[in-house]
C-alpha cells in the first residue's frame, strides 16, 4: 500500500483556496479532486488485498462477474458490457486470467465468432478467498459505515446515470 503522505494541511482543501482566489469558488473542483483522490486510496487498499492472488481490480470483477453468471461462463461481449470496459481491456483481463488458469476459453457455440470465457474451478476457489478479505477489509471504505457508504452510492448515481451507464428503473417504467 501507498505511504501516507501524512501533510500537516489538507492539499485539496488549499488547491480549493487557492483556486477561489484566482477564479472564484467553483466547488465541483474540490469534488471531482476529492473523487479522484479517494480512487487512488481505495484502489491502493483493495490493490494491496489482490495482489498476493495475482488478481488486480479488474481481474477480480471479471470472476465475480462470472461467479454471478448461472452457468459460470459468458461471452466476452457480455464481461465488457456488464464491466463497462472496451473490448480491448476485456481481452487483456481474459488473457490474464486464462495464464493464471483461473478461466478457461471457448467458442461460443451461439456464435461462430465469439468466445465464451468460462470461470474454472481454481478461479472460483481464488474468488471466494479474495472475497473473504475483500469483505473483511470492508472494500477499503472502513472509514464509513453502511449509512455513509449507501449515501456515497446515491451520490454517484446521478452522474452515472448521466453518463449513460444505466436507464433507472423509475425512467423504465415511463416509456
Amino acid at each position: 500500500m501507498a505511504k501516507p503522505l501524512a501533510l500537516d494541511f489538507d492539499p485539496i482543501a488549499r488547491a480549493d483556496e487557492l483556486w477561489t482566489r484566482r477564479w472564484g469558488g467553483v466547488p465541483s473542483m474540490a469534488a471531482i479532486t476529492s473523487v479522484m483522490r479517494a480512487h487512488q486510496i481505495l484502489l491502493a487498499r483493495v490493490d494491496a488485498v489482490l495482489k498476493p492472488y495475482g488478481l488486480t481490480f479488474a481481474r477480480y470483477e471479471a470472476l465475480v462477474l462470472l461467479t454471478f453468471s448461472r452457468t459460470g461462463e459468458l461471452s466476452l461481449s457480455k464481461i465488457g458490457e456488464r464491466l463497462m470496459v472496451h473490448p480491448t481491456s476485456v481481452t487483456n483481463t481474459v488473457d490474464r486470467l486464462e495464464r493464471a488458469g483461473l478461466v478457461a476459453r471457448r467458442p461460443n457455440p451461439l456464435d461462430g465468432r465469439g468466445v465464451l470465457a468460462s470461470i474454472t474451478d481454481r478461479g472460483r476457489q481464488v474468488v471466494e478467498e479474495a472475497t473473504r478479505e475483500l469483505v473483511a477489509m470492508e472494500f477499503g471504505m472502513e472509514d464509513y459505515d453502511a449509512g455513509q457508504c449507501r449515501q456515497v452510492f446515491d451520490l454517484l448515481r446521478p452522474l452515472r446515470v448521466s453518463a449513460g451507464d444505466f436507464v433507472p428503473a423509475e425512467e423504465q417504467a415511463g416509456r
